[in-house]
C-alpha cells in the first residue's frame, strides 16, 4: 500500500500538469505523511540530494556547450565535417551526422547539438536538393550520439542515481564504443537512403580552403583532447574537466574566434543559470522521492517481481527495454534515470549485469524517447528549427528508427561494446 501512495500520487500529479520536478516533490511529501515519516528528514534529503561536489560538472558542462554553439564553434566543425564526407552521395547527411558526433563530444547535449547543427546544416541541405524533412529526421537522429558520447551530462545524472557507485570516468568511456557504433549505423543508413532516392552529391572543397577550414576547427576539436586526455591521464577529475572546458570554450570563442560579443555574454549566463536550475530543483527531489523509495523496499518488490517472471537476464533485459522505451514516450530523459536507477539497479545488479552496462543500456532507450512522440524533447526542438509539424518530422524520422534499435539490441546483448574501453583503460 505504501508504494501505491508513493507512485500513485506521483503518477496523479504528473497527469493533471504539475510539472515532473514538482511532482516528485509532491509525492515525497505524500509518501512521507502516509509513513508518518517527519517532513525534516524528506528536506534533509533533498539538500544533501544536491550537496555533491560532481554536479558541478553539470552547470559546467552546460555553459561550455551554450559557449561553443553561439560561439561560432558548431558551424567550423559542420564545416569540418563537410571537408571529410561532403564529397559523396548524400554527402550532406553523412555531414549532419558526423558534425553531431564532434558537437556531441564537446557539449554533451542533445538539444544543444539539435539547435547548433540544425540551425546551420538543415536550411543548407534543403537548399542543396534535400527535403526539409529528411534533413530534420537526419538532425534529430544523429543527435542521440549526445547522450552516449561523453561528456554526456545524462552520464553524471546516472552515476548520481546510482548513489555513486558508478564512476563519471567509467560511464564516459563506456560511451565511446557505442556512440560511434550509432553514429556509424545512421551513416549507413542515410547512404542507403541517398542512393534509393537519388540525393546530390557534394562538390569537393578545395585544398586551399580545406585547410583552412582544418585549421579553425581544430581549435574546437581540441576541446575533445582536453577534456578526455585529462581525465584518462589523471590530471583532473570529471567534474574539474567541465570547468577547464569552460575556461577553454571562452579563450577560443572569445579570444581566437571573435565571433561573439561581450555584451552577449551576460544573456548566455542567463540562460544558463535557468537550465541548471531546472536540473538542480528535479535532482533535490528526486532524492527526497528516491529517500522514501528505499525506506517502503520498493526496489526490492520490484526486483522480486521480475525475478518471477523469469531468472533469464536476456528476458529480463528485453522486458526492462520495453518498459524504458515506453516510458521514454511520455517523460523527459533525466527524470526517468532520477526514478528508474534506483529501482531497477538493484535488478541487473542480481543478475550479475555491469552497471556501467546498464547505465548505456538506460541511456540508449531513453535516447530514442527524446526523439519519439508524444513527449520528444529533441523532435520539438528539431520540429520548431526547421519549422515543420510534429507529425511530419516523425514520418521522416522513421527509417532511421531502425538503427537506433539495432544499436541498442546490439548494446544490450553484447556487454563488450560497454565495457571493452573502461577495463582496457583500468577503469
Amino acid at each position: 500500500m505504501d508504494a501505491l501512495v508513493l507512485l500513485g500520487s506521483l503518477a496523479v500529479f504528473i497527469a493533471i500538469g504539475v510539472p515532473v520536478a514538482y511532482s516528485l516533490g509532491l509525492a515525497a511529501l505524500v509518501g512521507a505523511l502516509w509513513i508518518e515519516l517527519p517532513l525534516e528528514a524528506v528536506m534533509i534529503q533533498l539538500a544533501s540530494g544536491v550537496n555533491k561536489f560532481s554536479l558541478l560538472a553539470i552547470p559546467f558542462f552546460v555553459l561550455a556547450g551554450a559557449i561553443m554553439a553561439e560561439g561560432g564553434m558548431s558551424r567550423r566543425l559542420v564545416a569540418f565535417a563537410g571537408v571529410l564526407v561532403g564529397f559523396i552521395r548524400g554527402g550532406l547527411s553523412l555531414v549532419n551526422i558526423l558534425a553531431s558526433t564532434f558537437f556531441g563530444a564537446i557539449s554533451g547535449s542533445s538539444v544543444a547539438d539539435t539547435a547548433s547543427v540544425g540551425s546551420v546544416l538543415i536550411p543548407e541541405m534543403e537548399r542543396k536538393g534535400y527535403p526539409r524533412a529528411f534533413a530534420t529526421a537526419v538532425t534529430v537522429s544523429g543527435s542521440v550520439q549526445a547522450i552516449l558520447i561523453p561528456p554526456s551530462h545524462n552520464a553524471v545524472i546516472y552515476s548520481l542515481a546510482a548513489g555513486g557507485t558508478v564512476s563519471i570516468a567509467s560511464l564516459f568511456m563506456a560511451g565511446v564504443v557505442p556512440g560511434l557504433l550509432l553514429g556509424l549505423t545512421l551513416a549507413i543508413m542515410c547512404l542507403f537512403i541517398a542512393k534509393k532516392r537519388n540525393y546530390p552529391k557534394g562538390d569537393p572543397i578545395p585544398l586551399r580552403q580545406a585547410l583552412k577550414i582544418v585549421g579553425e576547427a581544430m581549435w574546437g576539436l581540441l576541446t575533445i583532447v582536453i577534456i578526455l586526455g585529462g581525465i584518462l591521464s589523471g590530471v583532473f577529475t570529471a567534474t574539474e574537466s567541465a570547468a577547464i572546458a569552460v575556461v577553454y570554450a571562452f579563450f577560443v570563442t572569445m579570444f581566437i574566434y571573435r565571433d561573439y560579443k561581450w555584451s552577449e555574454l551576460p544573456k548566455l549566463m542567463h540562460r544558463t543559470v535557468k537550465t541548471v536550475t531546472i536540473v538542480m530543483i528535479l535532482i533535490g527531489f528526486a532524492a527526497a522521492f528516491g529517500y522514501l523509495m528505499t525506506l517502503m523496499q520498493i526496489p526490492t518488490k520490484v526486483t522480486a517481481a521480475f525475478t518471477t517472471v523469469s531468472d533469464n537476464r536476456y528476458v529480463i533485459l528485453a522486458l526492462i527495454n520495453v518498459m524504458l522505451l515506453a516510458l521514454g514516450t511520455l517523460m523527459d530523459m533525466a527524470p526517468l534515470i532520477l526514478i528508474l536507477t534506483p529501482i531497477l539497479l538493484p535488478v541487473v545488479t542480481a543478475l550479475g549485469i555491469d552497471p556501467v552496462h546498464f547505465g548505456m543500456i538506460m541511456m540508449v532507450n531513453l535516447g530514442i524517447g527524446l526523439i519519439t512522440p508524444p513527449v520528444g524533447t529533441v523532435l520539438f526542438v528539431g520540429s520548431a528549427v526547421a519549422k515543420l509539424p510534429i507529425g511530419v518530422v516523425t514520418k521522416a524520422t522513421m527509417p532511421f528508427f531502425v538503427a537506433l534499435f539495432t544499436v541498442l539490441l546490439l548494446v544490450t546483448y553484447i556487454p563488450g561494446l560497454s565495457l571493452w574501453l573502461p577495463r582496457a583503460l583500468g577503469l
